[in-house]
């Protein structure tokens, strides 16, 4: 595979900047899963949720992220790192407040990627015994796929981006497939709008709903790790945004529709309820082809690889940014000579990731039951936490220097983002129990998301005594003008 050669615009000790939007966009997208959301999230949506109303839940969740993407999209061009949330959060509130951030982030994604290979070693497992009737360890498909996205994040993202974006394109034609079978074969009970309505919406657990839907939209906030790799990141970062959001939100609301339909809107809770695993699936067999069916099986362990890739090069990314920026070890914010890759920070997170999954086997916990939602609820509410900070900290930058965008994008958007981010949230706290299981484990992984931050502003504490000359340069070019 020819190698990128140095140039003047690219320094050999930067990563390559050789992604446009398309490319971010599947990588972001992959890491949302839109397979495993409608074979695996839908129905438990339905069970727990608000029954047949679940389509507007992302509809609802898309509008919120929207308004995120409002201010996000108009601080970009201030933003000079790829440090995301944690680069947003420094601009708005400060170096420490940063750098607490950074530290959630990087546990967020690191709870969310030790989920995804769990249940991407699981799903393996399941496609495995379907197809040929053998029966492999979870485990051991976890440990073969750390290894394959350890040789992926090794190297440079565009290998990553073509890997994402044919495993991407084949999810979304299964998922496709599937929604237009059920709609030209007209459904259960035949095709109707009623799971679009409000009376559809607010039945049931409208807060549990929500708190699923958030989890679907994992990912799309990643555009601006990926900001050093951009071709023109001030372009690219907030198209790859906005097609993010519209993308994901249109594609869950439009199969959640289609699956309400599917199994008709007068037994889908039950069938949801009674098998939720086999709901999706059972469709595409009567509404598409057995072929279909088989296809959703391997495919399914296919959407985790890709979601699972997407988590690793976001974890990296951030340890390569701090590591470039001081805040870790020097070494971790090196580039790899010839691929141009974060390759020290991809070695570390998947070391990182390793040790929690063999705690996980060796402690005997379940792939999906225990290790999936446990781990995957912690990291969908350092999400939402995140997302709602970093929306406060583009209000408060905006606010302090008025007039260079309009009211709209840099104050009203981000504070009404913050604002409905602050609701779910609340929301979600109070599911929270019901996602992970119990009240003891909920305060233990809410208690590991709290301390992840304050250790990291206790770390931007110390760096600002230190070193106080850099770290005040550092927060007047937060709020310079």
């Amino acid at each position: 595979m020819p190698t990128i050669q140095p140039d003047p615009d690219n320094p050999p000790h930067q990563l390559a900047r050789t992604l446009g939007v398309p490319q971010i966009v599947f990588m972001v997208v992959a890491m949302a899963a839109p397979l495993t959301v409608v074979a695996g999230v839908v129905p438990l949506m339905v069970a727990l949720g608000n029954g047949s109303g679940v389509p507007l839940n992302f509809v609802l969740v898309g509008a919120v992220l929207l308004l995120f993407t409002v201010g996000f999209s108009a601080i970009t061009p201030e933003i000079e790192d790829a440090g995301a949330f944690s680069s947003y959060v420094n601009k708005g509130l400060g170096s420490v407040a940063g750098l607490g951030a950074a530290a959630l982030a990087v546990t967020t994604y690191a709870l969310l990627l030790v989920a995804v290979c769990a249940y991407l070693g699981a799903a393996s497992r399941s496609a495995i015994s379907s197809l040929t009737g053998a029966d492999v360890p979870w485990w051991s498909l976890t440990a073969a796929s750390i290894a394959l996205i350890a040789f992926l994040g090794y190297r440079n993202i565009e290998m990553s981006a073509r890997v994402l974006g044919a495993l991407l394109v084949a999810e979304i034609a299964v998922v496709a497939a599937l929604d237009l079978g059920i709609v030209l074969r007209g459904g259960h009970e035949g095709i109707t709008a009623s799971p679009l309505g409000w009376d559809a919406f607010t039945q049931g657990a409208v807060g549990t709903g929500i708190m699923f839907a958030i989890f679907g939209f994992i990912g799309f906030e990643a555009t601006a790790v990926f900001r050093s790799e951009a071709k023109d990141p001030d372009v690219t970062i907030p198209r790859a945004t906005y097609t993010a959001v519209l993308l994901i939100a249109g594609t869950y609301a439009l199969s959640a529709w289609a699956v309400v339909n599917g199994a008709g809107s007068g037994r889908v809770v039950k069938l949801a309820q009674t098998d939720p695993e086999g709901l999706v699936p059972t469709l595409a067999d009567e509404f598409v082809s057995t072929f279909a069916q088989d296809a959703m099986q391997v495919l399914l362990a296919t959407s985790f690889f890709a979601c699972a890739l997407t988590a690793h090069n976001v974890v990296s990314r951030y340890i390569f940014d701090l590591g470039s920026k001081g805040s870790l070890p020097r070494r971790l914010g090196r580039a790899h000579p010839r691929h141009r890759s974060p390759h020290v920070a991809s070695l570390v997170t998947t070391a990182a990731v390793s040790a929690a999954v063999v705690i996980t086997i060796a402690t005997g916990l379940d792939p999906v039951l225990e290790v999936y939602a446990w781990f995957g609820g912690a990291g969908t509410l350092g999400l939402i936490a995140l997302l709602a900070l970093t929306s406060l900290a583009i209000a408060i930058h905006f606010l302090r220097h008025s007039g260079r965008v309009s009211v709209w994008r840099g104050i009203a958007a981000p504070g009404l983002a913050s604002v409905s981010l602050v609701g779910i949230a609340a929301l979600v706290i109070d599911n929270f129990p019901l996602l992970i299981g119990s009240n003891g484990l909920a305060v233990t992984f809410g208690g590991v998301l709290v301390l992840s931050f304050l250790a990291g502003a206790t770390w931007g504490l110390v760096r600002r005594v230190r070193t106080p000359a850099a770290t005040s340069a550092r927060d007047d070019g937060a709020g310079a003008s």
